[in-house]
This record gives C-alpha cells, structure tokens and sequence, in this order.
C-alpha cells in the first residue's frame, strides 16, 4: 500500500528550477490539505510551502517565498512544488505529506500532517 511518493529531484546548478511531484495512492487526497517540508541531515524537518484541499489557499516559508509555487491537481491525486531561482542553500531532501484532518486552510506545523512520503533529494550546485 503506497500512499505518498515524491519525484522530480535531483541535481541543479543554483539559479536553475526543478518540479516535484507527489503523487497519492491508497489514501484521500481530494478534501485533505498537502504541505512540503524539508530536512537536512541531522536537522530538524522545515516547512516549505502548504496548500488547501481546494488549492485556494497557499502559504510559504519566508525563505521560499516568491521563488517556489505549490499547487495540485486533485484529478490526478497529485501535489506539486515548482522550485525557481534555486539557491545553494535549498539542497535538502523534500517531502510532502498530507494533512491529518479535513480541516480548511494551511498549516506550517508537521505535527497536524500524518501520511508522508520518503523523500526526494534536491541538490544545488554552484
């Protein structure tokens, strides 16, 4: 049973732009918000960006802001985080992970998400 799965990392040179995907199966997706977070070994897991289960409501870390877009396509139970202007310091492995409840709106904190993916690797390079 497969529930959260991310793709799309990998190795980019800083300025460039990667896509995540996530994709859900064996789980709600539609009604539920989605969030990524991202870790770097021996750190704690940060948040990145959060959407509602509708889409309509975005939120951002300050330090993301206005360069990574999050979005999804409930048709297809995926989530996405467009990732521009990448910097050195945005190499981590990402996850999503889907909210724990239906509840509206966006949330920063991991605590109230509960399916998570394994994570992809996002490496910037100078």
């Amino acid at each position: 049973q497969v529930h959260l799965v991310e793709s799309g990392g990998g190795l980019v040179q800083a300025g460039g732009s990667l896509r995540l995907s996530c994709a859900a199966s064996g789980i709600t997706f539609s009604g539920y918000g989605m969030g990524w977070f991202r870790q770097a070994p021996g750190k704690e897991r940060d948040f990145v960006a959060a959407i509602s289960w509708g889409g309509r409501s975005t939120a951002y870390a300050d330090s993301v802001k206005g360069r990574f877009t999050i979005s999804r396509d409930n048709a297809k139970n995926t989530a996405y985080l467009q990732m521009s202007s990448l910097k050195l310091e945005d190499t981590d492995v990402y996850y999503c992970a889907r909210r724990r409840t239906t509840i509206s709106g966006t949330s920063s904190d991991p605590s109230e998400y509960d399916y998570w993916g394994r994570g992809t690797q996002v490496t910037v390079s100078s």
